[in-house]
């Protein structure tokens, strides 16, 4: 049985893969300091043979008794409204967490897979976005410390496979979504169904001709272990290439939920990307890997999951 420590496990994206390793047939630990992630996204494995938690903070040393196969590092605010709130946070758990990280794997000689993100290309202007592009970024605008946290987690995990030979591998993760979203998440996707839901304007930012290619949660957790069991130790994007407008996409949630809702614009947040879609064919040729899920059926699933949370007494 592989013993696999995913950092970040109670979040979005870090319960999933909770969930997807221990039907593997992994031992996963779940490392999390709760500060933006809900115990309820891991609720169903506590107490489950396979599956334990740790709350802790990564920037400080990290010690796991016994051996590791695989790190997973996803700790780190992920959405703007967590990295704009916590700026600084942000700016230590991409340096000193993946830091920490980097060296339990280097001492357990464990596999390090590190969930970078899109962002690394800022505003990009080269489109789509290919893994050789390196990106528009403005470090000292506000959006920035969530930039640089990753770009310098990027080369540090790069350093790390460099000068002490560990087994590395980097994710480039574009807007993924699907069940255990927080209502409060401040992205798009979040923010349009719960408007819609209750019947509440949309709200756009600029004109909405900024795009955004959405991945299934499912899919993005294929791809992510596919890259983990890979060769690979350079950056291979995750993420859907359908490319759709925000305003397009607005639509389309009012649309899906039977909501009576219209479309309101507010003034563009400054350095907001203009557009965002991964080019994919490293993914494809490497991992055999594409997105299976399209954007009507994710969205169906989501939508319930949206409902049900809505409804519950503490989001009336």
């Amino acid at each position: 049985m592989e013993r696999t420590l995913i950092t970040g496990g109670v979040g979005f994206l870090g319960s999933h893969l909770c969930d997807y390793f221990v039907r593997k047939g992994h031992e996963v630990i779940c490392m999390d300091n709760l500060l933006t992630g809900n115990m309820e996204n891991i609720s169903h494995l506590v107490g489950h043979e396979c599956f334990s938690f740790i709350k802790y903070d990564v920037t400080e040393f990290i010690y796991v008794q016994g051996h590791l196969d695989n790190i997973l590092h996803f700790a780190s605010p992920a959405s703007p409204i967590d990295y704009l709130n916590l700026p600084i946070h942000t700016l230590k758990v991409g340096s000193l967490g993946t830091h920490k990280a980097l060296g339990l794997a280097k001492e357990k000689k464990a596999r390090f897979l590190l969930a970078s993100t899109s962002e690394v290309y800022g505003d990009p202007l080269v489109h789509p976005q290919k893994e050789d592009y390196q990106g528009n970024v403005d470090p000292v605008n506000p959006r920035g410390v969530y930039d640089e946290a990753k770009r310098f987690a990027e080369a540090i995990t790069m350093a790390y496979h460099r000068s002490h030979a560990i087994d590395t591998r980097i994710a480039r993760i574009f807007n993924t979504y699907g069940p255990k979203m927080r209502l409060d998440d401040g992205r798009a996707l979040p923010t349009f169904m719960v408007q819609a839901l209750k019947g509440e304007d949309l709200t756009v930012f600029g004109d909405g001709s900024q795009t955004r290619s959405f991945c299934y949660i499912s899919d993005m957790v294929e791809g992510i272990y596919r890259l983990l069991y890979s060769g690979e130790h350079l950056p291979v994007n995750l993420g859907n290439p359908e490319e759709i407008s925000i305003v397009d996409f607005a639509t389309e949630i009012i649309a899906l939920t039977g909501s009576k809702s219209r479309i309101t614009c507010k003034p563009l947040p400054s350095h907001d990307p203009k557009v965002r879609q991964p080019d994919i064919t490293k993914a494809k040729t490497l991992l055999g890997w594409t997105p299976k899920v399209s954007r009507k059926e994710g969205l169906s699933k989501t939508v319930d999951y949206f409902k049900k949370k809505i409804s519950e007494p503490l989001n009336r």
